[in-house]
């Protein structure tokens, strides 16, 4: 075993043992309800637009579209377009990086691999700045909600083009609807592949803790997940990434497919 093999034996131990870790699990919980109450997740952007993620689940997707290389990533929920803009990103720089191992070139303004964000209100200033990104050339948006039989229907339409496809859930936090968009979209996403469903963290936060929002414990992603799981064993939680991540808001919601 040379020094790297040895790294990664270390490193995946390290993840196993912290995820055994009762009080460490309880603290980042913690943790993650303190900061909800400061909307700690819209601190950041992503190439100058805001991204409403945790960096450490950031670091987790990168992680998963580079292992899986997908050349469509489906995405629900829209808002200021920064996620749209980081997974273009990392398209981008998988484009790059096979061009540069077959000796070709990466036109961004007409690029194979997309990213389709599908929101139910695209506002206008949002649509223009993300129109306006240098990683616009990425980029597909379809307007209408998520859970809507004609836009399931037009998803998958566009979908035929792709041979590796990734789904990630953002939208409407509730029950019903991730179940909706679960049963619309999950069959797209490639044996290998991901689906990851965000804010599955709902459920760790106190009762009340959402004044105005219709979902809530017992009421979200991850009660979602508990009822779609049982019934669709071509998916499987990867618990990796809830002992990689710790301080995020998809514990649970790392969804692969079998080969």
């Amino acid at each position: 075993m040379n020094s790297f093999e040895t790294f990664l034996k270390q490193r995946s131990e390290n993840i196993a043992a912290i995820s055994e870790s009762a009080r460490i699990l309880e603290i980042s919980n913690q943790w993650v309800q303190e900061v909800s109450a400061y909307k700690y997740i819209f601190n950041y952007d992503w190439f100058g637009r805001p991204i409403i993620q945790m960096g450490s689940d950031m670091i987790a997707v990168q992680e998963v579209i580079w292992r899986t290389k997908p050349d469509l990533i489906i995405e629900t929920g829209i808002a200021h377009g920064g996620s749209l803009i980081y997974h273009a990103s990392l398209l981008a720089m998988l484009d790059l990086c096979e061009a540069a191992e077959n000796g070709g070139a990466v036109d961004p303004r007409n690029p194979s691999r997309r990213v389709l964000g599908i929101d139910i209100d695209i506002r206008p200033h949002n649509r223009k700045a993300i129109e306006g990104h240098p990683f616009f050339g990425y980029i597909d948006m379809f307007e209408g909600s998520s859970i809507d039989l004609g836009m399931i229907s037009r998803v998958k339409t566009f979908a035929k083009n792709f041979s590796r496809i990734m789904l990630v859930l953002d939208s409407n936090h509730t029950e019903a609807h991730v179940l909706a968009e679960l049963e619309g979209y999950a069959d797209l996403v490639s044996p290998g592949c991901y689906c990851i469903v965000f804010d599955t963290a709902i459920e760790n936060m106190p009762e009340g803790h959402y004044t105005d929002r219709p979902w809530g414990k017992g009421d979200n992603p991850l009660s979602a997940l508990r009822k779609y799981l049982p019934s669709h064993p071509e998916f499987s939680v990867d618990h990796e990434f809830d002992g990689k991540i710790l301080i995020g808001n998809a514990p649970g919601g790392f969804l692969r497919r079998k080969e």
